[in-house]
């Protein structure tokens, strides 16, 4: 007998969202290996922005690329909270769209919810509270990037039955077997991507994109990022093969927009990106490609950006970080002398304009400064490209933590809403109040000229 398995992708509770490029990656794999152990999957998107239930509602602005805006609904602020001068709102659909959701399928053997941002655990919370309410018996399993961050915490107060952190494909086959006498005759190979099937993107509707992964975890111990927390080694898959994918994907779903999700693209780049985007020219895969996650400046030769430019990159997106050469040898040892200006150089020779090159600066880090980003800014803006304020948040098990514990005026370690960026946890509240207002707009001016 079949049996039936429910996945959830929770709502966003936070004080901004927006659609960038942003899929449940990591569940849908998951989605995938259950399938090809003859598991039916459900799946409840609560972040759709094409549910048949919500068409009362104004529908979100899809803008470029197929990027845009979630349904909204205001809610009270969180009591710890409640002094942050924002309005709070639940991102996705409405509770009630979920609760008919989950009505509509049959009793499921088990549930698997996934968890993205530490400080977005209300989301996770209350869909797990509406899945027990409607399935009572039915065992509850979470995952992601919240349950393998803050694990002692999603275990304490998440109402789930089980929390898997980190890479949790073979935990959650054997607990599914477990839970329903189902044998598992398929594990992927960590170490080797390639044996994963392809994440099932088929479960989602009306896409206007598709997201890809080359590789996981990173080669850099980038002081800030969790990327070596998340993922246990730096792996990648066979080019040949992630062109075989965009090219099913395109074939299969029509998608003209792909987001590479990878946190290291161009590391490596003469076995790995070069070969990737030579396939993608030879095969005639006529797609816009997009970087949100930002690339590695260093990495940008001249043969690497003109491929970038040919293959059809539209979005590029640097990780600068910081224009200060002290910074980077404190906190990565990404960016060295001349780096920065060798990778513009190339792009514009390549044919990129200065609006198409998006450029990370970190803003809201432990002891940094208002004249330290200021200087970043007019120093990006220098080269006629377009600086990207991107807000620190503070994470568990980085190598800044510790300072970040120091330095907050939030209680870090006993709840994570105050890892949340918008707050800016390491600075002084006069920063929020003060100093922020004043950097978007010198920023905003920056990309406008």
């Amino acid at each position: 007998m079949e049996s039936d398995l429910l996945l959830i992708n929770p709502w966003i509770y936070d004080f901004a969202a927006y659609d960038f490029w942003a899929k449940p990656l990591g569940l849908l794999y998951i989605a995938s290996i259950l399938r090809q152990n003859g598991y039916k999957v459900h799946f409840i998107d609560c972040l759709t922005t094409n549910h048949p239930g919500m068409q009362k509602f104004r529908k979100p602005l899809t803008r470029n690329f197929g990027t845009g805006k979630f349904y909204k609904e205001k809610i009270p602020k969180p009591y710890s909270l409640k002094d942050i001068p924002r309005s709070y709102s639940r991102y996705g659909i409405t509770l009630k769209a979920l609760e008919e959701d989950l009505r509509k399928i049959p009793t499921p053997d088990a549930i698997l919810i996934t968890s993205l941002m530490t400080y977005w655990y209300p989301g996770v919370f209350e869909a797990i509270r509406i899945a027990r309410k409607i399935y009572p018996k039915t065992p509850i399993i979470l995952g992601g990037i919240y349950a393998t961050l803050c694990y002692n915490h999603a275990k304490a107060y998440s109402g789930a039955d089980y929390v898997i952190p980190g890479e949790g494909e073979d935990k959650v086959l054997d607990i599914v077997s477990e839970l329903t006498g189902h044998t598992i005759r398929y594990y992927p190979d960590k170490g080797n991507l390639d044996s994963y099937p392809y994440p099932a993107f088929d479960l989602l509707s009306n896409l206007k994109y598709i997201c890809i992964l080359t590789s996981r975890g990173c080669p850099y111990h980038c002081r800030y990022c969790a990327s070596h927390e998340l993922n246990s080694t730096f792996r990648r898959r066979n080019p040949s093969k992630v062109a075989d994918e965009i090219e099913y994907w395109v074939k299969r779903l029509g998608v003209k927009e792909v987001a590479f999700y990878d946190d290291a693209l161009l590391v490596n780049a003469q076995d790995h990106i070069i070969p990737l985007l030579h396939a993608v020219i030879e095969r005639k895969i006529r797609v816009n490609f997009h970087t949100p996650n930002g690339l590695h400046v260093r990495e940008i030769s001249k043969d690497v950006a003109h491929l970038l430019y040919k293959a059809g990159f539209k979005t590029i997106r640097l990780g600068l970080e910081a224009q200060n050469s002290r910074f980077h040898e404190i906190m990565d040892r990404k960016v060295g002398e001349g780096d920065f200006a060798e990778a513009i150089h190339n792009l514009k020779e390549a044919g990129f304009e200065g609006k198409d090159i998006g450029v990370y600066l970190l803003v809201g880090l432990p002891g940094q400064t208002k004249s330290e980003i200021e200087e970043s800014i007019r120093y990006v803006q220098g080269f006629g490209v377009v600086p990207r304020l991107a807000e620190y948040s503070p994470i568990p098990g980085t190598d800044l933590w510790p300072e970040a514990i120091r330095t907050s005026r939030f209680d870090l370690e006993h709840d994570p809403l105050f890892h949340n960026n918008s707050i800016f946890p390491c600075q002084p509240e006069e920063f929020l109040i003060e100093t922020v207002p004043y950097l978007k707009k010198l920023a905003k001016k920056a990309r406008n000229q």
